[in-house]
């Protein structure tokens, strides 16, 4: 059992950091298209922001592993990366913007990957049910993204630095009520480290990477897509509010969708949402069929993001939970993000955004294939296994 406190601080971590990414991931691409940024510059940003997310979540979760230093790593993380923020306040100039983010991003890229351990060491034997504490993240993002969809109509986009800021106190200022790490300190690099180079683990992330990569359009471009198409930033925000609604649902219900489903299948399911998500971005400019496949982000980002976090942390070691959702976050989040933004920043120019969808589709079709194959060459492999095992009985006998 675990102590109830202990679940509501996580929770009110994770409401927060997902309502500063109600601010980030909907507007301030948006906001750097209004200061006259073009589709690279975007773009770089973007995926500076995701370098970071690839090395220094590694770099902390092995610090974080080593020393059994998480909790206070996690309270200097947001405090600085908070502090590091209000430098946006500052300028407008994409050169100086660049240094701001990568500054920025060593230290606010290891903030969830440390949530996601913390949730999980919390949880114990409940971890089933992490989706029941994660939905207070979509929650938050929700609750965001549709205030400030309105609030920016009002005013301007430009309030989103600012907002962000507040929010990101906000977290550095309550970040100290989360558990410390209950593990022992480890070695630098533990027999358990070892174990996530494991062709599972590897495959898994190769594929985690394909996922991510394909959400680039999405992220990076989808707020500047339903611009061009002519809609409000009260539709805008409606949008994004309602894909993450969806994902509620896919979280209350957690417990019920692992309990009967494996992690494989669940995984699979989410790589063939993803690509009929993108093909139908790809086509459409009907407000009915664009909100629809906002459905869609229940398996694409919701049923996706659980799996992928408990099947990480059945693959990681019991000496590398931290590194385990750390390189988990880099490759995906970060590395897949990163690869998604760049793509889609040099394309954006040449085929608009209904073709980077269409690019994206490809993509996610590419992970899930890659998935499913392996897994089949999985089941082939323990099935030979079992039959060289019992033909080696048999041949004792």
């Amino acid at each position: 059992m675990t102590h109830p406190f202990s679940k509501a601080a996580v929770a009110s971590q994770y409401f927060l950091y997902f309502g500063v990414m109600g601010l980030y991931l909907p507007y301030f691409n948006l906001y750097c298209y209004h200061l006259g940024f073009s589709g690279f510059h975007i773009g770089a940003l973007s995926a500076l922001r995701s370098v970071t997310m690839v090395i220094f979540p590694m770099v902390w979760g092995t610090l974080a592993d080593r020393t059994k230093g998480r909790r206070p790593i996690y309270i200097l993380c947001n405090t600085i990366s908070a502090a590091t923020w209000a430098l946006f306040l500052l300028t407008e100039d994409f050169a100086t913007m660049a240094l701001i983010t990568v500054a920025y991003g060593i230290f606010y890229s290891p903030v969830i990957s440390f949530l996601e351990a913390i949730t999980m060491e919390t949880l114990g034997r409940e971890k089933k049910s992490y989706g029941r504490i994660r939905l207070w993240g979509s929650i938050g993002f929700i609750s965001v993204v549709l205030a400030f969809g309105k609030l920016i109509e009002v005013f301007s986009v430009q309030l989103i630095i600012f907002c962000i800021l507040i929010g990101s106190l906000l977290l550095a200022l309550i970040s100290a009520t989360v558990p410390s790490d209950q593990r022992p300190p480890r070695s630098l690099l533990t027999h358990g480290a070892k174990a996530l180079v494991h062709r599972r683990s590897v495959v898994f992330l190769g594929c985690g990477f394909l996922m991510l990569a394909s959400h680039g359009a999405y992220y990076g471009f989808f707020s500047i897509h339903l611009e061009t198409l002519g809609y409000s930033s009260t539709f805008i925000g409606l949008s994004w509010a309602l894909a993450s609604s969806t994902e509620i649902l896919a979280m209350l219900y957690s417990e019920a969708i692992f309990s009967r489903f494996k992690l494989e299948r669940v995984l699979l399911a989410s790589f063939a949402a993803a690509a009929l998500r993108w093909l139908i971005l790809g086509a459409a400019s009907s407000p009915a069929v664009i909100l629809m496949s906002q459905f869609l982000h229940a398996m694409t980002y919701g049923t996706f993001h659980m799996a992928s976090i408990l099947y990480m942390d059945r693959l990681s070691p019991t000496d590398a939970k931290n590194l385990g959702q750390a390189v988990n976050n880099a490759l995906t989040y970060g590395l897949g993000l990163m690869v998604g933004f760049f793509i889609n920043g040099a394309l954006y120019g040449m085929m608009g955004s209904f073709g980077l969808f269409q690019v994206s589709t490809l993509i996610a079709l590419a992970g899930g294939a890659v998935f499913g194959a392996f897994q089949l060459l999985e089941r082939g492999r323990t099935r030979a296994e079992v039959n060289e095992t019992n033909h080696r009985s048999n041949d004792d006998d």
